[in-house]
């Protein structure tokens, strides 16, 4: 049958806007994609070196590991839309100035503490709480940020693209570089790298010349709550955003809880040592730096609604292959490794595809709430995949832990088919 496209037919675009230079001549764009590259290099270090730590440093349990991975994510549920009415009322770059900034400081803390041992699991905790705060803030500017940078939607399959090769580029030697500066200076030390990837994330930051207009005060009368309420209602009064918001949690509860488990049966039931482990995320990282780099040719070439539903069905039955991996342990290895390529294949994908529809259908006034709405959701499934995956890996026992995760995510297939962004034809006219 054939699908049929939702919103206004292609007539509706604005044939008649001039032609604007490509991204590769707008030189701020360029430098905050610089920055962000070594800032998320860095980043992985920290993803990986933080539960290592409480693992090898501390002994953590699963439960304990996956209460890391909670308080890491946790602050999206209570401060992301909160963040989203502040980010639309101020200069975003200004907001990620003072996230990097205190980002650097907090990860700089543990090597410190360690060398002068002083770190214990409950601080490792709260540090990684206190992380996860000003991610949140950093997360809702920059993507109501890029907007800023790149103005004519048209290039915002574009920049998303680049945004997203940088990020699966980061995903592909982040973790084998992790695993190697964590064997050779422990896990707390190897977070100097991240910390100073902020500092350069700073510098490129202060570096960009592109004017950001100062955002209209609130109307008379005008208070968070109202605010907040008017975000939301974009999102779930739209019809392509509501499912996206919808479906995505279930994505990040899916990957994190996978995540969580993995490490812990990769350490304790394979024998995998955190070289190893960095092995399998880098080559596995790979499929997502193939994702990003083909999904604007992918979006061109193929509907829309069926890249997006092709790409997320990936990510939802990917994690059969590590939780029924069996054989040889170089068989059992490279499941691992095909499970993780798949499922970062069609994130990588269906990362453009998603942002690239809700900065379309979104209006500049309302990003930042759009974006802090689906943060809170998105990372509000994640920190529960951490939370429950560490509950049901400790309840089940490891192995058996990771079927039960790998069933349920499955399951989301059904949903999935049946979502109106999979029968969308093309990316709908942008917003007034």
């Amino acid at each position: 049958m054939t699908a049929t496209a939702i919103g206004p037919g292609p007539q509706t675009r604005p044939a008649e806007r001039p032609p604007t230079a490509r991204l590769r001549h707008n030189r701020d764009f360029l430098k905050f994609w610089s920055g962000e590259t070594l800032s998320l290099l860095g980043s992985q270090v920290t993803t990986l070196a933080l539960p290592l730590t409480a693992v090898i440093a501390f002994d953590a349990t699963p439960e304990q590991v996956g209460l890391l991975r909670f308080l890491q994510l946790v602050p999206y549920l209570g401060l992301a839309l909160v963040f989203g009415v502040l980010v639309d009322r101020m200069r975003r770059r200004r907001a990620m100035l003072l996230a990097n900034g205190a980002r650097m400081v907090l990860v700089g803390l543990v090597p410190l503490l360690a060398v002068t041992h002083h770190l214990t699991l409950p601080v490792l905790l709260a540090l990684a709480c206190a992380i996860g705060v000003f991610s949140v803030l950093f997360d809702v500017s920059w993507m109501s940020f890029v907007p800023t940078l790149v103005k004519d939607p048209e290039h915002y399959v574009e920049a998303n693209q680049k945004l997203g090769v940088t990020s699966s580029t980061a995903d592909v030697a982040g973790p084998g570089l992790a695993g190697l500066v964590i064997g050779a200076l422990t896990a707390p030390v190897a977070l100097v790298a991240d910390a100073l990837s902020y500092l350069v994330s700073l510098l490129t930051l202060l570096w960009i010349r592109t004017p950001e207009p100062r955002p209209e005060p609130p109307a008379a009368g005008r208070h968070l709550g109202r605010e907040l309420a008017e975000g939301l209602r974009w999102v779930f009064g739209d019809r392509v955003l509501r499912p996206l918001a919808l479906v995505g949690p279930f994505c990040n509860f899916s990957m994190v809880s996978v995540w969580t488990v993995f490490v812990l049966y990769a350490v304790r039931d394979q024998g995998l040592t955190p070289t190893w482990i960095g092995v399998v995320f880098s080559a596995s990282s790979v499929g997502g730096l193939i994702g990003a780099a083909v999904s604007g040719r992918v979006i061109k070439r193929f509907r829309l609604g069926s890249v997006y539903a092709l790409s997320m069905a990936a990510v939802f039955a990917s994690p059969l292959l590590v939780a029924f991996a069996d054989g040889p342990k170089p068989v059992r290895t490279a499941l691992f490794v095909g499970s993780f390529f798949v499922g970062y294949l069609g994130l990588g994908v269906a990362g453009v595809v998603m942002v690239s529809l809700r900065q379309t259908l979104t209006p500049q006034p309302l990003m930042g709430r759009m974006n802090a709405a689906f943060r809170t959701l998105l990372f509000g499934g994640g920190s529960l995949g951490g939370l429950l995956g560490g509950v049901i890996g400790g309840a089940l026992g490891l192995r058996q832990g990771l079927v039960a995760i790998a069933v349920g995510s499955a399951l989301m297939l059904v949903p999935l088919a049946l979502s109106p962004v999979s029968r969308l034809r093309e990316l709908p006219p942008p917003a007034a």
